[in-house]
């Protein structure tokens, strides 16, 4: 052991993909919720980004 009460050479375990499969589903849905307020805007306003 070193003196930070590791073994020297052991890898830590993975950790579970749980939290890589939370990340990618609140991604995805973030990216959804964008594409349908951009839809949405252009259907309505003829376009994405209008100031005035």
């Amino acid at each position: 052991m070193d003196s930070f009460g590791k073994t020297p050479g052991v890898k830590p375990a993975a950790s579970s993909n749980l939290y890589t499969i939370i990340l990618v589903f609140s991604f995805c849905i973030v990216v959804a919720t964008a594409a349908l307020v951009a839809y949405k805007c252009y259907s309505q306003y003829d376009t994405i980004f209008k100031i005035w």
